[in-house]
């Protein structure tokens, strides 16, 4: 994966030589209850052995085919061309899909998709049987998630934070301790009187999060323009409230400029958008890959490395670590 030529002072973060990608979809899976089968897309790099992996959670956007195992393109394409394997499954909140809004747990579907999450693990080995091209190349013990925005709602809850039920007030635990790291793009952050009115009364199960419990190691990436008065009466730092509200260790990336897109990480030049920037862009991918790849492995200095690299340019974000 060749840099591209707009990406300005992100090329001065360092990283690995990249290698070509093999990317397979769909790789359907049959789950019990489901009202659908699960699809995926399983990408990885052509070469190389005890490959981590990253489950991919798309958000809930306005697109026709993003928000699906089809999207996210300019992180997939990086990650795995830098040594990991992603798999990206399609949640029933797709608008690929577009079920009946009568469906059970629609419209966001926020328990299935951790659910899929987990049946992914659950399925790793019909993944690996199906596909040669993966196969006796995982490693099971390095296993992280990511998610963009309402996806970043699933990340969080794999990760350790709970909610209230809505529907009968229970406190709802789905952290997967398979997952050992995570990276938060643009997720929803506190509730109760930081909510707007409108997400009170149409989206409840956002009411009442707890991160305290989100233990696990995760990387935060918030835009400071992020603004977004339908969700929140908040503004930008509504999304940094992840990183602050829940426990060590966490590291929290802010990119000045950034909106709810990130520079543009759920597709190439995709009308949803709105601060569409390459070096944006390499910035994120190349920092959220050093953070993965060194918190897997304490011994390699990926993300030490990039945040050397990256102190010079407060013009364009800065890293904070707790």
């Amino acid at each position: 994966m060749q840099d591209h030529a707009l990406i300005g002072k992100a090329k001065d973060i360092p990283t690995t030589v990249p290698t070509s990608v093999v990317s397979i979809g769909p790789v359907v899976l049959s789950v019990p209850g489901r009202v659908v089968d699960l699809h995926l897309r399983v990408s990885a790099p052509t070469s190389g052995r005890d490959l981590p992996i990253i489950l991919l959670s798309h958000g809930q956007g306005f697109s026709n085919h993003l928000s699906s195992m089809n999207g996210y393109a300019p992180l997939v394409d990086f990650w795995a061309s830098h040594g990991f394997v992603v798999i990206q499954p399609t949640h029933l909140s797709s608008k690929s899909l577009s079920l009946d809004p009568k469906t059970p747990g629609a419209p966001v579907f926020w328990r299935s998709r951790v659910e899929d999450m987990k049946q992914i693990l659950d399925q790793l080995d019909r993944i690996e049987a199906y596909l040669p091209e993966i196969q006796g190349r995982l490693d099971r013990s390095r296993i992280t998630v990511a998610g963009h925005s309402m996806g970043g709602h699933t990340a969080s809850m794999l990760l350790g934070m709970r909610l209230t039920d809505p529907e009968d007030g229970t406190i709802v635990d789905l952290a997967e301790p398979r997952i050992k790291a995570g990276v938060l793009f643009g997720a929803p952050g506190s509730g109760g009187a930081d909510l707007s009115a409108f997400t009170t009364e149409n989206y409840p199960f956002f009411r009442h999060p707890s991160f305290a419990e989100m233990t696990t190691p995760a990387l935060v990436v918030a835009g400071d323009s992020d603004v977004n008065p339908r969700l929140t009466v908040r503004g930008a730092d509504w999304h940094v409230t992840p990183y602050s509200l829940s426990p060590g260790p966490k590291s929290l990336l802010t990119l000045v400029g950034g909106k709810h897109g990130l520079g543009g990480i759920s597709g190439y030049d995709v009308a949803e958008t709105t601060d569409e920037s390459p070096e944006r862009v390499a910035v994120v991918q190349r920092l959220t890959w050093a953070y993965l790849r060194s918190i897997l492995d304490h011994k390699d200095s990926a993300w030490s490395a990039a945040c050397r690299a990256f102190e010079g340019l407060g013009e364009i974000g800065r890293v904070e670590n707790k």
